[in-house]
């Protein structure tokens, strides 16, 4: 491991910035200001969900359209104009006179952050890596675990000392300058991948070189769907709903807040073991196994009553979320192959960004309608379960179609 980390330091340090930085577009960091957005500009609760939704479908959208840039433009030059325009959408948050304005720049700050960055991190080690393809993206995606642990409290001090608006002028200017620069001098030159010559891109499945029209065509993308969409959703409502959580608990936010440090060490610890797993025995055997953990997570929300359960809610639910980044990050390139990659990859963001977009209204709406969510659980779990058992039988069709690539 350390050689690894040595030898393709530059490369695994630009993945990590990139999921690092892209925290400043995630819903978590986002939320830190909501309070003070509301006041801001007059908007209630349902006002400003609505705005925060409609923002994350339009920069879902535009994912899906243009994440073919990560196979034309090259990642030294699309990564620090993504980082430009990242920050322009932090001055806007904190200076838009209207509301349509805000709304303008937090469709920016979910494209660039949740969207670009993380798309261009996860395209960048499906193309550079093979061999050692699950280590490389376990390692990038450390830079989610570590945004959370570290920019959650250095943005609440930040807040009480300086306030939110100026806050949000120092994420533009880290943006705009650091990390802007950072990704220019870690990105100018590119990797091959161990024993592939710089011309070459990596075929999959079939020996081919697939599109993105020829990979929505296949059986295994459609099939996908639901396990995409899955982590995403339920990642997202638990920790939007957590307010509401405690509510129906009878627990603190105090008491609760040790369990998202149980979720981090879990995701991280899965992410390796996601991928030590797809290198040593193929990304598509974790297929079945990916949700049970979550499953059985959301489902125990329900009936549990003591405080210390809500941090085995959240430790099996980061166990998932660990793996499925991972998974993701290795599959794609396994099946699809490496030519066309940001355009194949840009279809599987785009779900999981929508995801994390509908999951908050429709658990909210079923809260209104009287469906406390820890109750909601339950169904989850289920659903869990039943893919579990339904990717059992796509795993042995798709390794026997493996089987048989050239």
């Amino acid at each position: 491991m350390l050689r690894f980390l040595r030898d393709n330091a530059r490369w695994l340090g630009a993945g990590f910035l990139l999921t690092f930085a892209s925290s400043f577009g995630q819903t978590w960091f986002i939320s830190l200001f909501a309070g003070f957005i509301k006041q801001e500009h007059g908007l209630t609760d349902g006002g400003w969900g609505g705005l925060f939704t409609l923002a994350t479908l339009a920069s879902a959208g535009l994912l899906f359209w243009r994440g073919s840039w990560a196979d034309s433009v090259r990642f030294s030059l699309l990564a620090p104009i993504i980082a430009l325009v990242f920050g322009l959408a932090a001055l806007g948050v904190a200076f838009s006179p209207s509301v349509w304005l805000l709304g303008l720049s937090l469709f920016a700050l979910r494209f660039c952050g949740q969207g670009m960055f993380s798309h261009i991190a996860m395209t960048a080690m499906g193309r550079w890596f093979q061999v050692r393809r699950g280590r490389a993206v376990a390692i990038t995606n450390l830079g989610y675990p570590s945004a959370e642990v570290t920019l959650s409290v250095l943005t609440v001090l930040a807040i009480g000392l300086i306030g939110w608006q100026a806050t949000w002028v120092a994420v533009a200017l880290v943006l705009a300058i650091i990390v802007a620069t950072a990704l220019r001098l870690l990105l100018a030159d590119s990797r091959s991948p161990q024993g592939v010559l710089a011309t070459d891109d990596i075929p999959g499945l079939g020996g081919r070189h697939w599109r993105r029209r020829d990979a929505a065509r296949h059986w295994l993308l459609p099939t996908l769907l639901p396990l995409l969409l899955t982590p995403g959703f339920i990642g997202t409502v638990i920790f939007f709903h957590q307010v509401h959580v405690a509510e129906v608990k009878g627990w603190s936010l105090l008491e609760m807040a040790p369990g998202y440090t149980v979720y981090a060490a879990m995701s991280v610890s899965f992410g390796f073991l996601g991928g030590w797993a797809s290198d040593r025995f193929g990304p598509h055997r974790l297929l079945p196994v990916l949700l049970l953990p979550m499953g059985a997570g959301i489902a125990l929300l329900g009936p549990v009553q003591e405080i210390t359960s809500w941090y085995l809610v959240l430790g099996l639910i980061g166990m998932t979320q660990g793996m499925a980044i991972t998974l993701f990050g290795v599959l794609f390139p396994h099946v699809y192959g490496t030519r066309h990659l940001g355009a194949v990859r840009a279809m599987a963001t785009t779900i999981m960004v929508l995801s994390t977009a509908i999951g908050p209204g429709v658990t909210g709406m079923l809260i209104d309608q009287g469906i406390a969510f820890p109750a909601q659980g339950l169904t989850m779990g289920i659903w869990c379960l039943g893919l579990s058992v339904l990717y059992l039988q796509v795993t042995r069709r798709l390794s026997r179609e493996l089987a048989e690539t050239p």
